[in-house]
């Protein structure tokens, strides 16, 4: 396939590829056979949509994709021992991770307790003090006040907690890579579970919980009982999906599609809060809540008290919510100062080692164990490599990976842990988290990229930027947007539509903040629009654009609605550009 718009190397270092003949063809197949709009066939065609499934997968709907519960092992179990402790007025503790998975996790088991007219003890743990799931003493200390334990998000790998858990039933809701053998609990339900077959790894924690309260649901009913409206509940899982990075496929696309329409009728104080926070003055969509709400619920658990975001999630006080959501965007932007100047270090340590091995990390004395993970995802972006980011304290080293597709890190941090090269370590394909004693951070780290390189991490150069088609600035209008928003909801495994605009002046460029750039271009025939480029002078693109001298340059990026004022404009999130060769 040749170079699109014959560009090789972008100013991001990148080759751009368009569609290919096949999908062109495909697509005008989709235009002749439906009254779609072209960009939106384009758009399907990329995704093998044909004729005959277009309805579905514009329409998404859970009668169709949900699975039946009964597909996950232990899933009646679970239900059961649920039920049980609700209809036998037992005392209930729910143990949640500290992202956003686990606070919407725990955050439905509580809206659905509630409803049932019964309560339970929230217990998030430290991410500093506690780590990562659960330990012996709070499982402990739960059990010997509670007669049910619900881990959700997590305690897959959890042996010796669910063992300390005496006196108290234990019910694991997760979806963190198990091993061959499970704790002791009576129901460990969990799509990545080793005797699972796969077919719905990917769904997030918050997702089995919904499975769950279905077939919970699903008992009541069979007993003449009536359990509450789970449809209602969807906002919470629609976060869920997105924010934890779970492809929008399958069943995912319903539930984010679904939980998207009941979000936006803002009953949920939490997420009413949590939007006005953080200005959003438009209908929600999968931007919101893996860019906006997202990291504002996370920050609590990164480095604030860690139960802050389940229980702004949970709460039905307006009042309440208000000084949570109030609360947690104050601590996003504390967070967000703390990764820039991690995000500095370990950029510099990683080019100093080298970044075109298999494996990039860094790690560092005193780094905050809260944001190394969204640190390690951008060395991810930046580097297209699996990356580790490490912080270092006391002899031992917190840390959190990313990886690319195709590259299971999950598995391979699994390895390290059996192989004695780790304290503990766990996750999925895509991210992970470990522990290691300080003296063995370097074969561990070389181990590691041993390990990824089998899985070919280090074949790759920079990563392809993927373009859906051509535009010229005519043809960027909200209707346009509007089109292709109907393919939705976009996110991991479904990335929005990316379009070039070819051979374009540049009119105005500011700086905005340290390294973003706004500018706004045009072909000189149709209308100027206006880009923003976050990041933009974290890389050549930044100065090259606004140093351009009357220079003319390839712009891609995705277009969005901006909305201000009420009034409604289109936008472009610049991603890259490329010299045109007009210059």
């Amino acid at each position: 396939m040749g170079d699109f718009l014959n560009v090789s190397n972008s100013l991001s270092g990148r080759r751009w590829v368009g569609p290919n003949a096949e999908t062109e063809r495909a697509a005008l197949h989709l235009e002749q056979q439906t009254d779609l709009a072209a960009p939106l066939c384009r758009i399907l065609a990329q995704r093998s949509v044909t004729p005959e499934t277009a309805k579905q997968f514009l329409e998404p709907t859970l009668r169709d994709l949900l699975p039946d519960p009964h597909q996950l092992l232990d899933m009646e179990k679970a239900a059961r021992r649920f039920l049980k402790a609700v209809q036998s007025n037992e005392k209930i503790a729910i143990f949640a991770d500290y992202d956003v998975d686990g606070g919407t996790s725990a955050a439905l088991l509580i809206d659905w307790l509630r409803q049932m007219g019964r309560e339970a003890t929230l217990y998030v743990p430290d991410r500093i003090d506690e780590g990562y799931g659960p330990n012996d003493e709070a499982m402990a200390k739960l059990a010997a006040s509670h007669d049910l334990i619900v881990c959700v998000d997590c305690g897959t790998l959890s042996h010796g907690p669910v063992k300390a858990a005496v006196g108290a039933d234990v019910v694991i809701l997760d979806h963190h890579l198990g091993e061959e053998t499970l704790p002791d609990a009576v129901a460990v339900v969990n799509p990545n579970r080793q005797d699972e077959s796969g077919e719905l790894a990917h769904l997030c924690a918050a997702a089995v919980v919904f499975l769950m309260l279905v077939e919970a649901n699903r008992q009541l009913r069979s007993a003449g009982a009536k359990g509450p409206d789970l449809i209602a509940m969807l906002d919470l899982v629609a976060l869920a999906t997105v924010a934890d990075v779970a492809p929008l496929i399958g069943v995912n696309r319903a539930l984010v599609q679904q939980g998207l329409k009941v979000m936006a009728q803002r009953s949920r104080p939490g997420l009413v809060a949590l939007a006005d926070t953080a200005r959003a003055d438009s209908a929600p969509n999968s931007y919101h809540l893996g860019f906006l709400y997202g990291p504002r619920v996370n920050a609590g658990g990164r480095i604030g008290k860690a139960d802050l975001g389940a229980r702004l999630l949970a709460t039905n006080d307006p009042s309440e919510a208000e000084a949570l959501a109030q609360k947690l965007d104050e601590l996003n932007t504390e967070r967000r100062e703390i990764e820039e100047s991690v995000r500095a270090a370990a950029l510099e340590q990683a080019e100093s080692r080298g970044i075109d091995a298999p494996l990039v990390w860094a790690a560092g004395q005193g780094w905050h164990a809260g944001v190394v993970g969204i640190v390690a995802s951008r060395l991810k972006e930046a580097t297209n490599r699996p990356a580790i980011v490490i912080g270092l304290n006391d002899g031992e080293g917190k840390g959190s990976g990313r990886s690319i597709a195709g590259v299971d890190l999950g598995a391979s941090i699994h390895r390290l842990v059996t192989e004695g090269l780790l304290l503990k370590g766990g996750g999925h394909k895509m991210a992970a988290g470990l522990t290691v004693a300080e003296d063995k951070l370097e074969p561990a780290m070389e181990r590691l990229s041993e390990l990824l390189a089998k899985q070919g991490a280090g074949d790759a150069g920079p990563a392809d930027l993927r373009l859906d088609g051509l535009l010229m600035g005519a043809g960027a209008t909200v209707e346009l947007v509007q089109d292709i928003e109907k393919a939705g909801p976009f996110g991991a495994g479904a990335p929005a539509p990316r379009f070039a605009f070819p051979d374009q002046q540049i009119f105005f460029t500011k700086r905005v903040g340290e390294s973003h750039l706004k500018l706004t271009f045009g072909d000189g025939i149709g209308q100027r629009i206006e880009a923003i480029c976050f990041g933009a002078f974290d890389k050549p693109l930044g100065p090259a654009l606004e140093n351009h001298n009357g220079a003319r340059f390839h712009l891609a990026g995705r277009l969005e609605i901006n909305t201000w004022g009420g009034r409604q404009k289109i936008q472009l999130r610049l991603e890259d550009a490329a010299p045109a060769s007009s210059a």
